[in-house]
């Protein structure tokens, strides 16, 4: 019995293992990233909308398209000139973008939360959403988050981006609610960090 279950074991982690290594990774998916020769590098990382993420001493990555092997060997290559031999890179995929869904007659669209957020990553939310919505149910800010400048970054078909600052703060003071723009698939929140007397 002992025995039979040791091969069951074996078996679904060599299927894990494949799918982790033949899985393409897309935009909005956060992968976790590990050096072996420096573990202050390591950490978790998230695709980006446009395919990159941006990683110390290697600059951006491309990553959409690549499956997991692909995207350790370009972070090899980048950052082998600041080792003395290629180093020892791991990469995995610790979530992965929701993907649109429809329910209720209402389809979904994919929305990327960045910055001083606890919760960042790609999040599925029903067209027709607000910012304001969005912000209530996306899990809360840090402590550090400057939240009477975030910022909501949409891009146009044509390549152009457009730039639209939300004071989250004083709408809790009680200010009057402006701009309470309906998010579009592929929007961007980032939240900034607080400056010193912010």
């Amino acid at each position: 019995m002992k025995r039979i279950f040791v091969i069951l074991f074996a078996l679904c982690a060599a299927t894990m293992a494949s799918a982790q290594t033949n899985y393409v990774v897309n935009d909005g998916d956060r992968l976790t990233i590990e050096v072996l020769e420096d573990p202050s590098l390591n950490r978790t990382v998230t695709v980006l909308p446009g395919g990159t993420f941006n990683f110390p001493l290697a600059g951006p990555v491309v990553a959409s398209g690549r499956t997991l092997p692909d995207i350790e060997a370009a972070l090899r290559a980048q950052l082998g000139a600041n080792f003395a031999a290629p180093p020892n890179v791991f990469v995995g995929a610790v979530e992965t973008r929701p993907r649109a869904a429809t329910g209720g007659g209402r389809a979904s669209v994919g929305v990327f939360l960045l910055g001083e957020v606890n919760s960042p990553g790609e999040k599925a939310v029903p067209h027709g959403t607000t910012m304001l919505q969005f912000l209530a149910q996306s899990g809360g800010f840090t402590r550090f988050a400057a939240t009477k400048r975030i910022q909501l970054r949409r891009r146009a078909p044509n390549g152009t981006e457009q730039l639209i600052t939300f004071n989250y703060r004083a709408l809790l003071n009680g200010a009057a609610l402006q701009n309470d723009v309906v998010l579009a698939d592929r929007d961007v929140i980032l939240v900034p960090e607080r400056r010193l007397f912010e």
